[in-house]
């Protein structure tokens, strides 16, 4: 199974205003520096109210928050990367621990 990254949709609406999530922004400029990265993880657009019943289904209620990283098999985790566990499924929650464990799994540049 692949690693499944899920993200915030970014212009949502919050009491009136627009926002983006600064996590998932992070996040998806990695992805836009390797656009391969896009082919070899599964990435889910969310909306922001909660609940968020993918990710609920996957880690549970408490653990919704974005960006969220849900590893898909076993993998060598990089030193200085939390990783969370609920509902069977372990994953990653801090975007720079995100992009540090891309970066390893999938031979991409590292955050400096």
């Amino acid at each position: 199974m692949k690693d499944r990254l899920y993200l915030l949709k970014p212009n949502f609406i919050d009491q009136g205003k627009a926002y983006f999530c600064p996590g998932c922004a992070q996040v998806e400029g990695m992805l836009s520096f390797y656009p391969a990265l896009r082919e070899k993880i599964d990435i889910h657009y969310i909306e922001f109210p909660r609940p968020r019943p993918s990710l609920v289904a996957e880690i549970g209620e408490e653990n919704q928050g974005c960006p969220k990283l849900i590893l898909g098999g076993v993998c060598q985790i990089p030193q200085g990367v939390t990783v969370g566990e609920a509902k069977g499924n372990r994953f990653i929650s801090l975007p720079i621990e995100i992009c540090r464990y891309l970066a390893s799994a999938y031979g991409v540049g590292e955050p400096h």
